[in-house]
Protein backbone atom coordinates (compact mmCIF):
# COMPACT_ATOMS: atom_id res chain seq x y z
CA UNK A 1 0.00 0.00 0.00
CA UNK A 2 1.58 3.16 -1.07
CA UNK A 3 1.07 7.02 0.31
CA UNK A 4 -2.60 6.10 1.06
CA UNK A 5 -4.48 5.40 4.61
CA UNK A 6 -4.81 1.69 5.36
CA UNK A 7 -8.28 0.78 3.52
CA UNK A 8 -9.95 -0.94 6.91
CA UNK A 9 -10.58 3.58 7.48
CA UNK A 10 -12.14 3.75 4.10
CA UNK A 11 -15.42 4.84 4.40
CA UNK A 12 -17.95 3.10 2.14
CA UNK A 13 -20.05 6.45 1.63
CA UNK A 14 -18.27 7.84 -1.11
CA UNK A 15 -18.47 5.04 -3.10
CA UNK A 16 -22.43 5.27 -3.65
CA UNK A 17 -24.69 6.44 -6.52
CA UNK A 18 -28.32 6.73 -7.32
CA UNK A 19 -28.99 3.11 -9.53
CA UNK A 20 -32.84 3.55 -10.54
CA UNK A 21 -34.42 0.05 -10.16
CA UNK A 22 -35.35 0.46 -14.01
CA UNK A 23 -31.62 0.95 -15.12
CA UNK A 24 -30.81 -2.47 -13.59
CA UNK A 25 -31.06 -5.04 -17.07
CA UNK A 26 -33.66 -7.67 -16.60
CA UNK A 27 -33.05 -9.50 -19.57
CA UNK A 28 -29.99 -9.78 -21.67
CA UNK A 29 -30.10 -8.41 -25.16
CA UNK A 30 -30.67 -10.69 -28.06
CA UNK A 31 -26.94 -10.37 -29.24
CA UNK A 32 -24.61 -10.70 -26.39
CA UNK A 33 -22.15 -8.69 -28.39
CA UNK A 34 -23.96 -5.75 -29.32
CA UNK A 35 -24.12 -4.33 -25.73
CA UNK A 36 -23.15 -0.60 -25.66
CA UNK A 37 -19.13 -0.24 -24.38
CA UNK A 38 -18.26 2.85 -22.42
CA UNK A 39 -14.05 3.45 -22.80
CA UNK A 40 -12.48 5.56 -20.12
CA UNK A 41 -9.13 6.58 -20.91
CA UNK A 42 -7.16 9.73 -18.83
CA UNK A 43 -10.95 11.04 -17.70
CA UNK A 44 -12.04 10.86 -21.57
CA UNK A 45 -15.25 9.11 -22.40
CA UNK A 46 -16.33 7.77 -25.32
CA UNK A 47 -19.13 5.15 -26.65
CA UNK A 48 -19.04 2.22 -28.99
CA UNK A 49 -20.86 -1.17 -29.42
CA UNK A 50 -19.35 -4.22 -27.56
CA UNK A 51 -18.59 -5.95 -31.30
CA UNK A 52 -16.03 -3.10 -31.96
CA UNK A 53 -13.82 -3.69 -28.71
CA UNK A 54 -10.74 -5.06 -30.57
CA UNK A 55 -10.26 -1.91 -32.19
CA UNK A 56 -10.09 -0.30 -28.88
CA UNK A 57 -7.00 -2.78 -27.83
CA UNK A 58 -3.36 -3.04 -28.23
CA UNK A 59 -2.36 -5.51 -31.01
CA UNK A 60 -0.54 -8.20 -29.74
CA UNK A 61 -1.55 -7.92 -26.39
CA UNK A 62 -2.70 -10.62 -23.96
CA UNK A 63 -6.24 -10.96 -22.93
CA UNK A 64 -6.98 -12.99 -19.67
CA UNK A 65 -10.60 -14.86 -19.59
CA UNK A 66 -12.03 -16.42 -16.33
CA UNK A 67 -13.40 -19.69 -17.80
CA UNK A 68 -15.78 -20.96 -15.07
CA UNK A 69 -18.99 -22.16 -15.35
CA UNK A 70 -21.95 -21.35 -13.38
CA UNK A 71 -23.66 -24.13 -11.71
CA UNK A 72 -27.25 -24.94 -11.16
CA UNK A 73 -26.84 -23.72 -7.37
CA UNK A 74 -30.57 -22.85 -7.03
CA UNK A 75 -32.40 -26.12 -5.07
CA UNK A 76 -36.28 -25.25 -4.46
CA UNK A 77 -37.68 -28.69 -2.02
CA UNK A 78 -40.64 -28.98 -0.37
CA UNK A 79 -41.33 -30.20 3.12
CA UNK A 80 -44.50 -33.27 3.16
CA UNK A 81 -46.61 -30.00 4.43
CA UNK A 82 -45.91 -28.17 0.97
CA UNK A 83 -43.90 -25.35 2.11
CA UNK A 84 -41.28 -24.79 0.23
CA UNK A 85 -37.24 -24.99 1.26
CA UNK A 86 -35.22 -22.92 -1.20
CA UNK A 87 -31.63 -24.30 -0.75
CA UNK A 88 -28.22 -22.58 -2.62
CA UNK A 89 -25.63 -24.55 -2.40
CA UNK A 90 -22.14 -22.25 -1.85
CA UNK A 91 -19.00 -24.78 -1.87
CA UNK A 92 -18.10 -28.27 -1.17
CA UNK A 93 -17.18 -29.54 2.56
CA UNK A 94 -16.68 -33.23 2.28
CA UNK A 95 -15.61 -35.67 0.89
CA UNK A 96 -13.37 -32.98 -1.42
CA UNK A 97 -13.40 -29.55 -0.80
CA UNK A 98 -12.06 -29.28 -4.06
CA UNK A 99 -14.71 -28.30 -6.66
CA UNK A 100 -13.76 -30.51 -9.81
CA UNK A 101 -13.30 -33.62 -7.20
CA UNK A 102 -17.08 -32.72 -5.32
CA UNK A 103 -18.59 -32.37 -8.81
CA UNK A 104 -17.49 -35.73 -9.42
CA UNK A 105 -18.98 -37.87 -6.34
CA UNK A 106 -21.66 -40.12 -6.18
CA UNK A 107 -24.50 -41.15 -4.10
CA UNK A 108 -24.03 -38.25 -1.62
CA UNK A 109 -21.88 -34.89 -0.97
CA UNK A 110 -21.79 -32.36 2.18
CA UNK A 111 -22.10 -28.88 0.70
CA UNK A 112 -22.25 -25.28 2.58
CA UNK A 113 -25.24 -23.79 1.43
CA UNK A 114 -27.53 -20.56 2.36
CA UNK A 115 -31.18 -21.62 2.94
CA UNK A 116 -34.06 -19.77 2.36
CA UNK A 117 -37.33 -20.20 4.61
CA UNK A 118 -34.85 -21.76 7.07
CA UNK A 119 -36.96 -20.87 10.21
CA UNK A 120 -40.18 -23.46 9.03
CA UNK A 121 -37.36 -26.55 8.17
CA UNK A 122 -36.57 -27.38 12.00
CA UNK A 123 -35.37 -31.42 10.92
CA UNK A 124 -34.84 -34.34 9.05
CA UNK A 125 -35.19 -35.26 5.66
CA UNK A 126 -36.49 -33.19 2.82
CA UNK A 127 -36.47 -34.05 -0.91
CA UNK A 128 -37.35 -33.13 -4.24
CA UNK A 129 -37.55 -35.41 -7.79
CA UNK A 130 -37.08 -34.61 -11.36
CA UNK A 131 -36.56 -36.20 -14.58
CA UNK A 132 -33.46 -37.28 -16.44
CA UNK A 133 -33.22 -39.61 -19.19
CA UNK A 134 -36.63 -41.54 -18.51
CA UNK A 135 -36.01 -42.27 -15.17
CA UNK A 136 -36.49 -40.43 -11.91
CA UNK A 137 -33.82 -38.66 -9.76
CA UNK A 138 -34.96 -38.53 -6.13
CA UNK A 139 -32.41 -35.72 -4.06
CA UNK A 140 -32.92 -35.35 -0.25
CA UNK A 141 -30.97 -33.02 1.49
CA UNK A 142 -30.04 -32.85 5.84
CA UNK A 143 -29.22 -30.07 7.61
CA UNK A 144 -25.98 -31.30 9.79
CA UNK A 145 -25.34 -28.10 11.45
CA UNK A 146 -26.15 -24.27 11.18
CA UNK A 147 -23.52 -22.16 10.80
CA UNK A 148 -22.59 -18.61 11.35
CA UNK A 149 -23.59 -16.02 8.74
CA UNK A 150 -26.73 -17.71 8.31
CA UNK A 151 -25.45 -20.76 6.16
CA UNK A 152 -25.70 -24.30 6.73
CA UNK A 153 -24.08 -27.63 6.27
CA UNK A 154 -26.25 -29.59 3.98
CA UNK A 155 -25.95 -33.45 3.05
CA UNK A 156 -27.24 -33.95 -0.14
CA UNK A 157 -28.27 -37.66 -0.73
CA UNK A 158 -29.61 -39.12 -4.18
CA UNK A 159 -30.71 -41.95 -6.82
CA UNK A 160 -29.77 -43.07 -8.76
CA UNK A 161 -26.68 -43.40 -7.10
CA UNK A 162 -24.28 -43.88 -10.32
CA UNK A 163 -24.90 -40.10 -10.95
CA UNK A 164 -22.58 -37.67 -10.13
CA UNK A 165 -23.49 -34.52 -7.88
CA UNK A 166 -22.71 -32.45 -11.56
CA UNK A 167 -25.44 -34.69 -12.86
CA UNK A 168 -27.92 -34.70 -10.50
CA UNK A 169 -27.90 -30.06 -9.95
CA UNK A 170 -27.78 -29.88 -13.05
CA UNK A 171 -31.18 -31.24 -14.00
CA UNK A 172 -32.72 -30.46 -10.19
CA UNK A 173 -31.50 -27.33 -9.89
CA UNK A 174 -31.86 -24.14 -11.62
CA UNK A 175 -29.61 -21.26 -12.64
CA UNK A 176 -29.48 -18.52 -9.89
CA UNK A 177 -30.07 -15.03 -11.21
CA UNK A 178 -28.61 -12.36 -9.17
CA UNK A 179 -31.30 -11.43 -6.36
CA UNK A 180 -31.38 -7.97 -8.65
CA UNK A 181 -32.89 -9.62 -11.35
CA UNK A 182 -36.46 -9.59 -9.99
CA UNK A 183 -38.10 -12.89 -11.92
CA UNK A 184 -37.67 -16.48 -12.34
CA UNK A 185 -34.63 -17.96 -14.41
CA UNK A 186 -36.55 -19.18 -17.83
CA UNK A 187 -34.72 -20.98 -20.42
CA UNK A 188 -32.76 -18.83 -22.64
CA UNK A 189 -30.98 -17.87 -19.27
CA UNK A 190 -28.95 -21.17 -19.85
CA UNK A 191 -27.42 -19.78 -22.30
CA UNK A 192 -27.32 -16.07 -21.71
CA UNK A 193 -26.02 -16.66 -18.62
CA UNK A 194 -22.68 -18.46 -19.01
CA UNK A 195 -20.26 -17.20 -21.04
CA UNK A 196 -19.64 -19.01 -24.67
CA UNK A 197 -16.01 -20.73 -22.96
CA UNK A 198 -17.01 -21.63 -20.20
CA UNK A 199 -15.73 -24.69 -19.04
CA UNK A 200 -14.88 -25.49 -15.11
CA UNK A 201 -17.84 -26.07 -13.13
CA UNK A 202 -17.97 -24.17 -9.60
CA UNK A 203 -19.49 -20.60 -9.87
CA UNK A 204 -22.95 -19.23 -8.50
CA UNK A 205 -22.96 -16.59 -10.16
CA UNK A 206 -21.66 -15.18 -13.75
CA UNK A 207 -18.24 -13.61 -14.57
CA UNK A 208 -20.16 -11.21 -16.10
CA UNK A 209 -17.84 -9.09 -18.20
CA UNK A 210 -17.30 -12.34 -20.55
CA UNK A 211 -20.73 -12.81 -20.83
CA UNK A 212 -20.43 -9.90 -23.97
CA UNK A 213 -18.00 -11.64 -26.07
CA UNK A 214 -19.37 -14.34 -29.25
CA UNK A 215 -17.03 -16.25 -31.19
CA UNK A 216 -17.21 -13.79 -33.94
CA UNK A 217 -15.10 -10.98 -30.97
CA UNK A 218 -13.28 -13.50 -30.31
CA UNK A 219 -12.16 -14.02 -34.55
CA UNK A 220 -11.70 -10.31 -34.49
CA UNK A 221 -8.93 -10.56 -31.27
CA UNK A 222 -6.99 -13.32 -33.20
CA UNK A 223 -6.73 -10.98 -36.32
CA UNK A 224 -4.51 -8.48 -34.48
CA UNK A 225 -2.77 -11.08 -33.21
CA UNK A 226 -4.19 -10.41 -29.72
CA UNK A 227 -3.12 -13.91 -27.37
CA UNK A 228 -5.79 -15.66 -25.16
CA UNK A 229 -5.37 -17.19 -21.72
CA UNK A 230 -7.69 -18.76 -19.62
CA UNK A 231 -7.70 -19.19 -15.57
CA UNK A 232 -10.26 -20.36 -13.19
CA UNK A 233 -11.89 -18.53 -10.41
CA UNK A 234 -15.21 -19.76 -9.14
CA UNK A 235 -17.29 -16.43 -8.28
CA UNK A 236 -19.01 -16.87 -4.92
CA UNK A 237 -22.39 -15.42 -3.44
CA UNK A 238 -20.14 -13.08 -1.77
CA UNK A 239 -19.36 -11.09 -4.79
CA UNK A 240 -23.47 -9.68 -4.62
CA UNK A 241 -23.03 -9.07 -1.01
CA UNK A 242 -22.71 -4.65 -0.15
CA UNK A 243 -20.59 -3.63 2.23
CA UNK A 244 -22.84 -2.54 4.87
CA UNK A 245 -20.64 -1.09 7.63
CA UNK A 246 -19.71 2.54 7.75
CA UNK A 247 -16.01 1.27 6.79
CA UNK A 248 -13.98 -1.54 4.96
CA UNK A 249 -13.08 -2.53 8.34
CA UNK A 250 -16.41 -4.35 9.30
CA UNK A 251 -16.60 -6.02 5.81
CA UNK A 252 -15.04 -9.39 5.63
CA UNK A 253 -14.65 -10.73 2.23
CA UNK A 254 -15.72 -14.07 0.74
CA UNK A 255 -13.11 -16.52 -0.03
CA UNK A 256 -12.95 -18.28 -3.26
CA UNK A 257 -11.82 -21.11 -4.99
CA UNK A 258 -8.71 -20.72 -7.95
CA UNK A 259 -6.90 -22.98 -10.35
CA UNK A 260 -3.78 -22.27 -12.34
CA UNK A 261 -1.89 -24.68 -14.43
CA UNK A 262 1.33 -24.27 -14.16
CA UNK A 263 1.54 -24.22 -18.07
CA UNK A 264 -1.23 -21.00 -17.82
CA UNK A 265 1.85 -19.64 -15.52
CA UNK A 266 4.26 -20.04 -17.75
CA UNK A 267 2.62 -18.73 -20.79
CA UNK A 268 1.70 -15.41 -18.25
CA UNK A 269 5.76 -15.11 -17.66
CA UNK A 270 6.40 -15.38 -21.39
CA UNK A 271 3.98 -12.35 -21.97
CA UNK A 272 4.76 -10.14 -19.52
CA UNK A 273 6.32 -7.96 -22.04
CA UNK A 274 2.94 -7.49 -23.91
CA UNK A 275 -0.41 -5.32 -22.18
CA UNK A 276 -2.20 -7.07 -20.39
CA UNK A 277 -6.24 -7.25 -20.33
CA UNK A 278 -8.14 -8.72 -17.67
CA UNK A 279 -12.05 -9.24 -18.68
CA UNK A 280 -13.72 -9.20 -15.47
CA UNK A 281 -13.22 -8.19 -11.88
CA UNK A 282 -12.66 -12.16 -10.81
CA UNK A 283 -10.18 -12.01 -13.07
CA UNK A 284 -8.10 -8.65 -11.59
CA UNK A 285 -8.39 -10.07 -8.32
CA UNK A 286 -7.02 -13.87 -9.34
CA UNK A 287 -3.89 -12.10 -11.24
CA UNK A 288 -3.35 -9.43 -8.34
CA UNK A 289 -3.75 -12.81 -5.83
CA UNK A 290 -1.00 -14.81 -7.98
CA UNK A 291 1.09 -11.62 -7.30
CA UNK A 292 0.28 -11.99 -3.44
CA UNK A 293 0.83 -15.67 -3.54
CA UNK A 294 4.38 -15.15 -5.01
CA UNK A 295 5.31 -12.93 -2.14
CA UNK A 296 4.67 -15.29 0.85
CA UNK A 297 5.89 -17.90 -0.91
CA UNK A 298 8.95 -15.77 -1.00
CA UNK A 299 8.45 -14.73 2.61
CA UNK A 300 8.34 -18.15 3.54
CA UNK A 301 4.46 -17.79 4.78
CA UNK A 302 2.70 -19.76 1.85
CA UNK A 303 3.39 -23.14 -0.18
CA UNK A 304 3.91 -22.77 -3.81
CA UNK A 305 1.32 -24.82 -5.02
CA UNK A 306 -1.81 -23.88 -2.82
CA UNK A 307 -2.53 -20.17 -2.55
CA UNK A 308 -4.05 -18.66 0.37
CA UNK A 309 -4.68 -14.95 -0.18
CA UNK A 310 -6.37 -13.38 2.55
CA UNK A 311 -8.18 -9.72 2.23
CA UNK A 312 -5.90 -7.73 4.23
CA UNK A 313 -2.35 -9.16 2.45
CA UNK A 314 -1.46 -6.32 0.74
CA UNK A 315 -1.66 -3.33 3.37
CA UNK A 316 -0.24 -5.61 5.55
CA UNK A 317 2.91 -7.54 4.41
CA UNK A 318 5.94 -5.60 4.48
CA UNK A 319 8.71 -5.39 2.13
CA UNK A 320 6.51 -6.37 -0.78
CA UNK A 321 7.51 -3.09 -2.94
CA UNK A 322 10.78 -4.31 -3.44
CA UNK A 323 9.54 -7.71 -5.26
CA UNK A 324 8.96 -7.66 -9.35
CA UNK A 325 6.02 -9.70 -10.55
CA UNK A 326 8.52 -11.27 -12.42
CA UNK A 327 10.48 -12.14 -9.16
CA UNK A 328 6.80 -13.47 -7.54
CA UNK A 329 5.84 -15.53 -10.32
CA UNK A 330 8.97 -17.04 -10.72
CA UNK A 331 8.92 -18.33 -7.10
CA UNK A 332 5.31 -19.90 -7.57
CA UNK A 333 6.19 -21.76 -10.84
CA UNK A 334 9.73 -22.87 -9.44
CA UNK A 335 8.26 -24.53 -6.71
CA UNK A 336 5.17 -25.73 -8.37
CA UNK A 337 7.58 -27.81 -10.19
CA UNK A 338 10.19 -28.87 -7.18
CA UNK A 339 6.95 -30.10 -5.34
CA UNK A 340 5.86 -32.35 -8.85
CA UNK A 341 2.21 -30.41 -9.38
CA UNK A 342 0.71 -29.06 -11.97
CA UNK A 343 -1.74 -26.99 -10.85
CA UNK A 344 -1.75 -24.18 -8.17
CA UNK A 345 -5.10 -24.36 -6.26
CA UNK A 346 -6.52 -22.74 -3.28
CA UNK A 347 -8.41 -19.73 -2.61
CA UNK A 348 -8.47 -15.89 -2.35
CA UNK A 349 -10.56 -13.16 -0.34
CA UNK A 350 -8.13 -10.36 -2.36
CA UNK A 351 -9.70 -6.55 -1.30
CA UNK A 352 -8.46 -4.60 -3.94
CA UNK A 353 -9.80 -0.50 -2.66
CA UNK A 354 -8.49 2.89 -3.96
CA UNK A 355 -4.84 3.43 -2.59
CA UNK A 356 -4.03 -0.47 -4.14
CA UNK A 357 -0.77 -0.55 -6.63
CA UNK A 358 -1.84 -3.31 -9.68
CA UNK A 359 1.01 -5.29 -11.10
CA UNK A 360 -0.89 -6.95 -13.61
CA UNK A 361 -4.10 -5.59 -15.57
CA UNK A 362 -3.23 -2.64 -17.40
CA UNK A 363 -6.68 -2.80 -19.19
CA UNK A 364 -10.16 -3.76 -17.75
CA UNK A 365 -13.10 -5.09 -19.24
CA UNK A 366 -15.94 -4.92 -17.20
CA UNK A 367 -19.68 -4.12 -16.19
CA UNK A 368 -21.28 -1.53 -14.03
CA UNK A 369 -21.55 -2.55 -10.65
CA UNK A 370 -23.47 -2.23 -7.63
CA UNK A 371 -23.49 1.22 -5.31
CA UNK A 372 -20.98 0.40 -1.89
CA UNK A 373 -19.72 -3.07 -3.57
CA UNK A 374 -16.30 -3.97 -3.03
CA UNK A 375 -16.42 -4.09 -6.72
CA UNK A 376 -16.86 -0.77 -7.27
CA UNK A 377 -13.71 -0.09 -4.86
CA UNK A 378 -11.85 -2.25 -7.43
CA UNK A 379 -12.75 -0.16 -10.10
CA UNK A 380 -12.30 3.20 -8.00
CA UNK A 381 -8.93 1.46 -7.29
CA UNK A 382 -8.03 1.27 -11.22
CA UNK A 383 -9.62 4.44 -12.86
CA UNK A 384 -9.34 6.86 -9.80
CA UNK A 385 -11.82 9.52 -9.04
CA UNK A 386 -12.74 8.98 -12.62
CA UNK A 387 -15.03 6.16 -11.61
CA UNK A 388 -17.81 8.38 -10.67
CA UNK A 389 -17.13 10.74 -13.91
CA UNK A 390 -18.12 7.30 -15.54
CA UNK A 391 -20.98 5.66 -14.00
CA UNK A 392 -22.66 9.10 -14.15
CA UNK A 393 -22.08 9.49 -18.21
CA UNK A 394 -23.51 5.78 -18.65
CA UNK A 395 -26.48 7.33 -16.13
CA UNK A 396 -27.11 10.29 -18.01
CA UNK A 397 -26.57 8.28 -21.62
CA UNK A 398 -29.31 5.41 -20.72
CA UNK A 399 -26.97 2.44 -20.14
CA UNK A 400 -27.88 -0.62 -18.40
CA UNK A 401 -26.54 -2.03 -15.37
CA UNK A 402 -25.53 -4.35 -13.85
CA UNK A 403 -24.90 -8.71 -15.02
CA UNK A 404 -26.96 -8.37 -17.86
CA UNK A 405 -26.44 -5.08 -18.14
CA UNK A 406 -23.66 -3.11 -20.48
CA UNK A 407 -19.54 -3.20 -20.65
CA UNK A 408 -16.95 -0.59 -19.80
CA UNK A 409 -13.26 -0.56 -21.19
CA UNK A 410 -11.15 0.98 -18.71
CA UNK A 411 -7.43 1.92 -19.09
CA UNK A 412 -5.25 2.02 -16.07
CA UNK A 413 -4.65 5.14 -13.99
CA UNK A 414 -0.80 5.28 -14.05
Amino acid sequence: MEDHKHPKQIDIAGYDYPLPENRIAQFPLDQRDRSKLLICNKGEMSVDIFYNISLHLPAESLVIFNETRVIHARLLFHKESGSPVEIFCLEPLSPFRDHQQAFQQKQQAEWLCLVGNSKRWKGGKIGLSTGHKGESINLSAERLLKMEGGTSRILFSWTPPELTFSEVIEKAGNIPLPPYINRKPVSRDEVTYQTIYARHDGSVAAPTAGLHFSDEVMDTLKERNIDILKIILHVGAGTFRPVVSNDLAGHEMHAEQVYLPVESLEILKRSLHKPIIAVGTTTTRLLESLYWHGVKVIKGLSESAVMNVVQWDPYDLSGAENITREESLDAVISGCKKSGTTVLHGKTSLLIAPGYRFRYPDILVTNFHQPRSTLLLLIAAFIGEDWGKAYQYALDHDFRFLSYGDSCLFFRQK
